[in-house]
C-alpha cells in the first residue's frame, strides 16, 4: 500500500504544496474570514499550482502565495457583495485553535485570527485586506506582496500605510493575558449555566456586547445586545428555554486565539462563543450560530473527539 509520504513524491507539485498549505490556508482565511471559503481557496489554487508551468518557480511560497492570493481576492469581492443583503449582524467561521488531535493544518494563533481583528479587517477593501495580510501578518516583503495583488509597489507601500492606520484607529487596545482570560471565562460559564445573574453580570464589563449570526437561518439577536444587564440576562434566558425541552451541553476550547464555549442541543453543535476579556471582565462575546459556519468547526471537533470515521 501507497503511503503519504510516498503519494506526495508520487503527484507532480505536491510535495511543495503539502509543505506550505497550512500557511496557505491562512492567509486564505485571513482574507476571507470563512473556513469553507478558504478550503474552496485552496482547491482551486491546487489545481492552478498543478496545472501550471514550475519549471522556473525559484520561491514556492511565493509563488503559492501570489496563487491564494489572487484567488481569495476575487473570493472576497464576491463575498462582500453577498454580505451586503446578510441577516443580522455578519461574523467570521470561528476556527478552532490547532493541534495534534485535531489535525487542523493552519499557522493562524493570537491576536491575528481574533473576532475582533477580523472584524476590523472586514472593514478594510479587499486590497487593503491582502496587503495587510501578506505584510503585518505574514512578513512578505513589497515586491512578493506587488506581485500577488497585481498592483506596483509604491502603491502596495500607500495602501499598506493607509491599512495599518485603520486597524491601528479600530483594533482592541488591551489584549488579556491567556491564562487570566481563560479562568474569566470559566466562571462565565459556570454563571450562565447556573443562571446566576448577578455573578454573570460582574464579570461583564458595562459596555459589553453581543453579537450574534444567525444568518437568518437560525434564530439570533438581528441587532448587537449592548449593556452586562442586558447580556446577561438574554444569555441565562436562551441557556433556560432551550434547557426545557433539549439537553443543553457546554464546554471550553479555544477558537481564533480567544477563549471560547461551544454549545451542544441534543448532542449537536448549536452555538460557538468567543469570548473577549479585557481587565478581568469579559468585553464582547462573538456567538456564531448560522449552521453553514460552523460545518468546518464541527468538522474539527469530530477530528479531536474521534468520532470521524
Amino acid at each position: 500500500m501507497t503511503g503519504p509520504a510516498e503519494r506526495t513524491e508520487q503527484v507532480p507539485g505536491l510535495a511543495d504544496f503539502a509543505a506550505h498549505r497550512p500557511l496557505l490556508f491562512s492567509i486564505a482565511y485571513e482574507i476571507l474570514g470563512s473556513v469553507a471559503d478558504a478550503e474552496d481557496v485552496l482547491s482551486e489554487s491546487w489545481l492552478k499550482w498543478q496545472d501550471g508551468d514550475r519549471s522556473d518557480v525559484e520561491n514556492p511560497r511565493a509563488y503559492l502565495a501570489r496563487i491564494v492570493t489572487r484567488q481569495a481576492l476575487n473570493a472576497a469581492r464576491s463575498a462582500s457583495r453577498r454580505r451586503e443583503t446578510y441577516v443580522g449582524p455578519w461574523l467570521p467561521e470561528p476556527l478552532e485553535e490547532p493541534s495534534e488531535d485535531t489535525g487542523l493544518d493552519h499557522v493562524l494563533t493570537g491576536e491575528a485570527v481574533t473576532t475582533a481583528m477580523l472584524l476590523v479587517l472586514e472593514s478594510l477593501t479587499p486590497d487593503e485586506r491582502a496587503v495587510f495580510v501578506l505584510r503585518e501578518v505574514f512578513d512578505f516583503g513589497y515586491p512578493e506582496i506587488a506581485d500577488a495583488v497585481g498592483k506596483t509597489q509604491p502603491t502596495v507601500r500607500q495602501i499598506a500605510h493607509r491599512a495599518r492606520n485603520h486597524v491601528r484607529a479600530h483594533r482592541t487596545t488591551a489584549v488579556a493575558d491567556p491564562t487570566q482570560a481563560q479562568a474569566v471565562v470559566e466562571r462565565f460559564l459556570l454563571a450562565a449555566a447556573t443562571g446566576e445573574v448577578q455573578t454573570l453580570m460582574d464579570l461583564l464589563a458595562p459596555g459589553v456586547v453581543y453579537l450574534g449570526d444567525g444568518g437568518g437561518v437560525v434564530a439570533a439577536a438581528r441587532r448587537p445586545v449592548e449593556g452586562a444587564d442586558h447580556v446577561a440576562r438574554m444569555l441565562i434566558g436562551l441557556l433556560k428555554r432551550a434547557s426545557v425541552e433539549s439537553d443543553v451541553g457546554m464546554r471550553m476550547t479555544t477558537a481564533n486565539g480567544m477563549p471560547a464555549v461551544v454549545v451542544t442541543i441534543d448532542g449537536d453543535l448549536d452555538t460557538v462563543m468567543s469570548v473577549e476579556v479585557a481587565d478581568g471582565l469579559v468585553t464582547a462575546v462573538y456567538a456564531v450560530r448560522n449552521p453553514e459556519k460552523l460545518e468546518g468547526f464541527r468538522i474539527s471537533s469530530d477530528r479531536r473527539d474521534g468520532s470521524s470515521s
